[in-house]
C-alpha cells in the first residue's frame, strides 16, 4: 500500500523529532568512554560532535541505500551502548589506537559477513523476531525509568517530586496530543512532549544553558584524529562478538520496522543492510568514533507518528550531519532535561514491546512448543538485563555477550525454535500482515517512499 506523501517542511519537523529520540543516547556512548579513557576537554568536544556528525553519515547510508548497501528503510542509526563496556576495556588495557584499530577491523567483517548472515533469515520466524522485539522493547523501559527519575540513580535528587512531575507532565503531554490530537500535530506528540516537559524543566531550573556556551562554532570532522590505528588480535576478537550482537539486534529491528510499514523483509534487505552497518562501523573507525547500530526506540516513534515513509529520517540524517559541523547548535539538544527524555522513552520504548507483542499474536501458542520458545527467550532476555550480576563469574568476554539480555534472548529463541520446530516450519501468516506481503508489492512500496 503506498504511504500519503509528507511535504518537505513536516517530514523536516518529523526528522527532528526523530533526532530528539535518538540524541542523548547516542551522545551518552562517547562521554562514558571519554570519561572513563580521561579524555581532555578539548578530546571530548571532538568526540561527541564527531559523532552526531557520524550519526547522520551512518543513518544516510543506510536509509538511501543502493543496489550494494542500506535497507531503505525509517532507520536511525547511533552509537551500540553494548560496545561501551569492551571499548573502555581495550583502551585501558592497550590504547586508543589499539580501539580504533578493533573497530575498523569489526566493520569489515559485518560488511563481508553480510551475505551469509542474510542466508540465516529462515531462523527469524515471527516466534523469533516476536520474542526479541518484546524483549527489546521491555529492557529498555528500566532505561527510561532511569531518566525518568533524573538520570544518575546515586544522586539524593533521584526520583524527587519535581522528577517526576517534568517526566509525568511530559507522558501526559504526549498522550494528549495522540489521543486528542489530528493530523500532523498528533504524529509530532513526542515533538511537543519533549519541548513542553523543556519548558516545564526550564521553569523548575533543570535546564541549563551551559553546554551551548562552552560549545565552538564549527568543527571539521579529522580522520585517524587520534592517531594511526593498531591491530590487536584479541581486542579485534572482542569487537567482532560485539558486532554479531548489534547485527542480531539490528535483524529485529529491521522485521519490527518491515511489520511498521507493512513491507516484506527479504534476504536481499538484510544483506544490505548489515552491509550499511559496516560501512559505518568502519567509517567510525576511521573517523575515531564508535560502532554504529540501528536504534530500536525509533521503531516506537514510526509506530506512534503514523508516518511510515523515509523522507523525515533522511531529514534527519541531514540535521545530525550539520550538528556535527556546528557543536554550538546541536549542543542545544543536550540541554533537554532527563526526566523529560525518560518520560518520552517510556512511551517510545513501551511501543517498541507493543510491537513485538503484537508479532507474537500471529503465532500458534495452542501449540505448547512455541510458548516454551517465547516464554524461556522472554524470561532469558529479561532476567539477565535485570540481573546482570549472575554472569560475573564467567571469564570478562562471555560477561560481555551474556550479560545483554537481547543476545541471551536471540540465541535462545533460535535455538529453541530449531529444536522444537525444525521439522514443521510454521505457516506464512496472511499477506495482510507486513511480514508476509509479496516482495514485489513492497519494493513497489519503497519506490513510492
Amino acid at each position: 500500500m503506498k504511504q500519503p506523501d509528507v511535504s518537505a517542511p513536516k517530514a523536516a519537523v518529523l526528522g527532528i523529532q526523530h533526532l530528539l529520540a535518538m540524541y542523548s543516547g547516542s551522545v551518552l556512548v562517547p562521554i562514558l568512554i571519554g570519561s572513563a579513557l580521561r579524555f581532555s576537554s578539548e578530546q571530548m568536544t571532538y568526540l561527541v560532535s564527531i559523532d552526531i556528525f557520524m550519526c547522520g553519515i551512518a543513518t544516510a547510508l543506510q536509509v538511501f541505500g543502493n543496489k550494494f548497501f542500506g535497507i531503505r528503510l525509517p532507520v536511525v542509526l547511533g552509537c551500540a551502548v553494548q560496545a561501551v563496556a569492551p571499548l573502555i576495556m581495550i583502551g585501558q588495557k592497550f590504547d586508543i589506537q589499539t580501539m580504533y584499530g578493533a573497530i575498523i577491523a569489526a566493520g569489515v567483517f559485518v560488511y563481508l559477513i553480510a551475505e551469509p548472515f542474510a542466508k540465516l533469515r529462515k531462523l527469524f520466524p515471527p516466534l523469533v523476531t516476536g520474542s526479541l522485539i518484546t524483549v527489546i522493547g521491555l529492557s529498555l523501559i528500566p532505561v527510561a525509568f532511569q531518566n525518568l527519575g533524573g538520570g544518575n540513580v546515586a544522586a539524593k535528587s533521584f526520583g524527587s517530586g519535581a522528577n517526576l512531575i517534568v517526566g509525568m507532565f511530559t507522558v501526559l503531554l504526549i498522550l494528549a496530543f495522540n489521543v486528542w490530537g489530528k493530523g500532523f500535530v498528533r504524529s509530532i506528540a513526542i515533538l511537543i512532549g519533549l519541548i513542553g516537559g523543556s519548558l516545564l524543566g526550564g521553569l523548575m531550573g533543570m535546564v541549563s544553558f551551559r553546554p551551548v556556551i562552552e560549545a565552538s562554532w564549527f568543527h571539521v570532522p579529522t580522520p585517524f584524529y587520534f592517531g594511526v590505528p593498531h591491530f590487536e588480535w584479541s581486542s579485534i576478537v572482542t569487537m567482532i562478538l560485539i558486532s554479531l550482537t548489534s547485527m542480531v539486534e539490528s535483524t529485529g529491528v529491521f522485521f519490527a520496522l518491515g511489520d511498521v510499514v507493512d513491507r516484506k523483509i527479504d534476504q536481499p534487505d538484510l544483506k544490505k543492510g548489515y552491509r550499511a552497518e559496516g560501512l559505518a562501523v568502519m567509517l567510525g573507525g576511521i573517523f575515531n568514533t564508535f560502532p554504529y547500530t540501528t536504534f530500536s526506540q525509533n521503531v516506537g516513534l514510526v509506530q506512534l507518528s503514523g508516518i511510515k515513509t523515509r523522507k523525515p529520517v533522511m531529514f534527519s540524517a541531514l540535521f545530525l550531519v550539520l550538528l556535527g559541523l556546528l557543536p554550538k547548535i546541536g549542543a542545544l539538544a543536550t540541554i533537554i532535561p532527563n526526566p523529560v527524555l525518560g518520560g518520552a522513552m517510556l512511551v517510545m520504548f513501551g511501543m517498541v514491546a507493543v510491537q513485538g507483542i503484537r508479532m507474537l499474536q500471529q503465532v500458534d501458542f495452542h501449540d505448547d512448543k512455541n510458548l516454551l520458545v517465547a516464554a524461556i527467550s522472554i524470561g532469558l532476555g529479561l532476567g539477565v538485563t535485570v540481573q546482570p550480576q549472575i554472569v560475573q563469574a564467567l571469564p570478562k568476554t562471555l560477561q560481555l555477550l551474556f550479560s545483554s539480555g537481547i543476545l541471551l534472548a536471540s540465541v535462545s529463541a533460535v535455538g529453541l525454535n530449531l529444536l522444537f520446530n525444525a521439522k514443521t516450519p510454521p505457516a506464512e501468516l496472511p499477506e495482510s500482515d507486513g511480514l508476509n506481503e509479496k516482495a514485489t508489492q513492497a519494493r513497489k512500496v519503497d519506490k513510492h517512499d
